[in-house]
């Protein structure tokens, strides 16, 4: 057999349908087969496989739904080409449903993005990306001078996406959103504590810091004012027993 088709040879596990999906994906990651390839079809598959059509079939639309295969009738299943926001999907799903305690994680998932798309907007950002974090940033103080909370909130989420858009990688974009989206309810809360405390304008204050550092290339000062925010996001809670 040619060793670009060793991925054909027969499985022999229980997890036939997971197996199938390690199998395909290990030769794509092997550059066995490669984005833009056609892939053997059902029959061919589970023949090679030594498994059932049923399972191969199931296996391919998972592999479709996470973005890595595509079908195109009435050519075939293909290996997608490129990166697909569905691929980011399963994850955010997982960690959704996750029975652990995963606040913490998610605070230090969000602190570590943060940072590093802060260091990289710093890196890119030209006069447009600027021009469109500073709208954010204008919007986020005119909420805290009506002291309007849900105001704020949504001008914190436009700043924070303008921040991951400046990266233009869209990794970061996609993940920063996710995570924004998992800890949503306790940012405002947080705001709402914040205003109740007569502390709303230290919002802008660290956001405008934010915007400082990347317009100004201020790496040193990055982990410091993404380390203030989180002080506030989290410790605010804390105070209010929340």
């Amino acid at each position: 057999m040619a060793a670009e088709k060793t991925y054909l040879k027969p499985i022999k596990s229980k997890s036939v349908v997971q197996q199938v999906i390690d199998r395909i994906t290990e030769a794509i990651v092997n550059h066995r087969i490669h984005p833009g390839d056609k892939i053997p079809t059902e029959q061919e598959l589970a023949e090679s496989f030594g498994v059932s059509r049923n399972s191969v079939r199931e296996a391919i639309k998972i592999l479709v739904s996470y973005g890595v295969l595509e079908i195109r009738r009435p050519e075939g299943t293909f290996v997608c080409q490129g990166f697909s926001e569905s691929m980011i999907d399963p994850l955010l799903y997982g960690i959704i449903l996750s029975d652990t305690e995963s606040m913490e994680s998610l605070k230090e998932l969000r602190e570590w993005i943060d940072v590093g798309i802060i260091y990289k907007a710093a890196q890119k950002a030209d006069d447009e990306d600027l021009r469109k974090l500073k709208g954010a940033l204008d919007a986020i103080r005119e909420a805290a001078v009506n002291k309007n909370f849900k105001a704020m909130c949504d001008a914190d989420d436009e700043f924070h996406q303008c921040m991951a858009d400046m990266t233009h990688n869209i990794l970061f974009a996609k993940i920063g959103d996710v995570t924004r989206l998992l800890t949503k309810k306790i940012r405002y809360q947080t705001v709402y504590n914040m205003g109740k405390m007569g502390k709303i304008q230290e919002m802008y204050d660290i956001h405008k810091s934010m915007y400082d550092i990347i317009k100004g290339k201020r790496f040193a000062s990055v982990n410091e004012v993404v380390r203030q925010g989180y002080f506030y996001e989290y410790g605010v809670l804390d105070e209010e027993g929340n």
